[in-house]
Parts: structure tokens; sequence; C-alpha cells
């Protein structure tokens, strides 16, 4: 029996192949194969330095790979030319720094200059695309004060004006909700779905909150010392076993009150000596789990 092909999942646009990543004589993700799921939200979660963010850069074209490849549609990110690839790649890194005394208004839109042709410096497209993504990060009452005298928060937003301004079918987002208070992170998260919903844009973002990611992610990807660990819909990734074995955290799994889909409760706080203060059972909400003492024991 045929299926729908209007069902059917489209190719990915963005993929790596043997996929190695190195700073000097230091590996930090090795022979990974990954394919994007297009016009998905797809999160990468993991601890520290486990080259969440490393992956981010290469799938953006800041880092050169040691050995394999970043494909585009098909082709090296390294054969295709600059401009091509930021009309259709949009990156916000994790500390981006501003030219010195620019405006707001000027940096988010420097994010139309992928678009700009040399006879046409600014176009009405590009004046609605930066007013458009003013109005939704709430940046334009900012935009005439220098991005400089801004407070954390302000300024995390103007980047991500930016990085919507540029428009682009691919947008990478390395911890997009740093320096943000709850109310915002929320915002920015929820923002960045209906980018998804509305207009059909393929998202990567890091996030470190676990609960954040698959809350918000279609596709949610799991990395350990440079490593895929697991990957999958959120609700088949995110389970007490695989907290542990990527964090190092008892934890258990429970449904999210508000969406239904997995929400991680960490287990007891431990006590000076190293003992846990409760005998709680940890695991999964449907009933496989362990004690405390076991969970530990088990971690050794």
């Amino acid at each position: 029996m045929t299926g729908n092909p209007s069902s059917a999942p489209r190719p990915s646009r963005l993929t790596a192949r043997d996929l190695t990543l190195a700073y000097e004589d230091r590996t930090v993700v090795e022979e990974l194969d990954l394919d994007i799921p297009d016009g998905k939200v797809t999160v990468i979660v993991g601890p520290n330095a486990c080259g969440k963010s490393t992956l981010l850069r290469a799938l953006g074209r800041l880092l050169k790979p040691r050995r394999g490849a970043v494909l585009l549609d098909g082709t090296e990110l390294a054969r295709l030319p600059t401009k091509r690839i930021a009309q259709v790649i949009g990156l916000l890194p994790q500390t981006p720094v501003p030219p010195e005394g620019i405006t707001v208004g000027d940096l988010i839109a420097r994010g139309r200059q992928p678009h700009q042709k040399w006879w046409q410096q600014w176009s009405e497209a590009d004046e609605a695309s930066v007013s458009a993504a003013m109005e939704r990060t709430g940046t334009a009452e900012l935009a005439e004060r220098p991005v400089d005298e801004l407070s954390g928060g302000q300024r995390q937003r103007v980047w991500i004006a930016m990085a919507l301004a540029q428009d682009t079918d691919l947008l990478l987002l390395d911890e997009p909700t740093t320096y943000l208070d709850i109310a915002h992170q929320v915002e920015v998260l929820d923002l960045v779905r209906q980018l998804n919903r509305e207009r059909g844009r393929t998202v990567v973002a890091v996030l470190h909150d676990l609960n954040q990611a698959a809350r918000y992610a279609d596709h949610l990807i799991a990395m350990r010392a440079g490593r895929i660990v697991a990957q999958g819909a959120p609700v088949d990734v995110v389970k007490a076993e695989l907290v542990e074995e990527v964090f190092g955290l008892a934890s258990v799994v429970v449904p999210d009150p508000v969406t239904g889909g997995p929400m991680v409760v960490p287990g007891p706080p431990r006590s000076t000596d190293g003992t846990s203060e409760s005998e709680g059972v940890l695991g999964d909400a449907d009933g496989g789990g362990a004690t405390v003492p076991a969970a530990r024991e088990a971690a050794r």
C-alpha cells in the first residue's frame, strides 16, 4: 500500500557525514552523522563540554571540520559562497560581540546584508523584515539606543531580532535564552516555535534546560563526550535512564502538567554525608524506577 506523498517527511537540507571537529589537538566531536529534520524544531542537549555548541558552529560554517563534512542541499558548506549560505542559514552564536557604538536599529538592519545587491542597498522588503523582527522581539522602542548600554536580556533580544531579520529558511541558535529571566525565556522559545509553525522555518537550538528542550522540540538530540547518545521525539528520548547516562543525574520523568510531554524532576538532594535525604522512588512515571540508594549504586 502506497502512503500519501504529502505526509512523507521532507528530506533533510542540512546534514553531517563522518564529522570530526577539533580545536588544535583536542577532538571535541568524532565521526558524527546527523540529519536535521526539515521544517522542525531540533534541540541539542547535553552536559557542559559535550560538543553541542561546537557542532552548532560547524553547522553554520563557523568551524572547519577536521574530517568529514556538513552539507546544505547535498553540497558541502566549504564549497558554497558565504553569501549563499547566509541567505539560507541564520546563526546566533553564544557570545556575539557588537561593533562599538552601534545602535540597536543599525545592528538589526545588518541582518539584511546577505539579501542586498550592490545596486540596491536597502529595499522595502528589508524595511519590512527589520520592522517585523523588532515587533516580534519587543525591541522597536530600543532602536535608537546604543547596544553597549543595554542590559544582558535586552541585548539578547536584539541579537535574536537581527537573526530574524535575516529571514533564512534555517535558523541556528546557541543558547538563545542566555541572560533572560524566565518570562523572557518562555517568550523567546514561544517565538521560535511560532516561526516554525507559521513559516515552516527549520530551527536548531542548543539549550541547557532539559525541560524546556522537551517542551519545545519536535526532535531532540542528546550528546555526551562528542557523540550522539540518543535522538528522536522527546517522549521517546527523555527517560530516567538517559538522564542518568547523559547528565549523571538520578531523576524521575513525569508528564508535564501543561503539555503532557516528559518532564524531568531531579532526585532528592544529598545530605552532607553523601546520603539521600529521602528514600523516594526514581525512574519514569510508568512505574520503572529505583530507590535513591539503588540509583546511586547503579551510577557508580
